[in-house]
């Protein structure tokens, strides 16, 4: 995949989100995620216990997958946009991801 740079990162803050991840050519699984856009660059998908932790420059992407305190696993890659979704693979273990970006969240009110 190479970068798409004409589509610009998300305004920080956090967004709904689906992660769909599929393995070689099976079909993709799919989950709702937490999105928080923390910057132009940084990017926490959490799905239940499991968080991506996301590095983006400006053609390739950094990955780290923790469960709790543990690192499960960490890669590089490169990434594109299709619309309101990030796609990046990891090649050597077959894996392609695509966040899909929903609704930006509004900030909770002060009480």
């Amino acid at each position: 995949m190479v970068a798409v740079a004409a589509h610009a990162a998300p305004a920080p803050g956090r967004y709904d989100g689906q992660l769909c991840v599929a393995l070689s050519d099976a079909a993709p699984t799919c989950g709702p995620a937490q999105v928080d856009w923390r910057s132009r660059q940084q990017v926490r998908v959490q799905l239940s216990d499991i968080v991506y932790r996301l590095k983006l420059h400006s053609s390739q992407l950094d990955v780290v997958l923790t469960q709790g305190s543990m690192q499960l696993d960490e890669f590089s890659a490169d990434y594109a946009w299709q619309g309101d979704t990030l796609q990046f693979a990891d090649r050597d273990k077959g894996a392609r991801y695509e966040l899909q970006l929903g609704a930006r969240k509004k900030a909770a009110a002060n009480k």
